[in-house]
């Protein structure tokens, strides 16, 4: 008997704490889709490349420090 007096009262508390989990606060909108980041053409990123090759050679790097400058370079485009 105290069991079933037990069980009834676990499920009456469960029941009445069921609104209160359902009535949380409404999340955020969520953004369509975020900006579009600007297109850029394979003859572009050539030409980039090449520019910063040049500019590479002009200042005389080789090895790492030229492959670095370079990513800069490209970047910075």
């Amino acid at each position: 008997m105290l069991k079933l007096t037990l069980a009834a009262l676990c499920l009456a508390g469960f029941l009445s704490a069921a609104p209160a989990f359902a009535a949380s606060a409404p999340k955020p909108p969520v953004a369509a889709t975020p900006p579009a980041a600007p297109v850029v053409t394979d003859d572009a990123k050539k030409n980039r490349s090449k520019a910063c090759s040049l500019e590479a050679d002009k200042k005389g790097l080789h090895g790492k420090e030229r492959k670095k400058f370079r990513e800069t370079c490209k970047k910075a485009a």
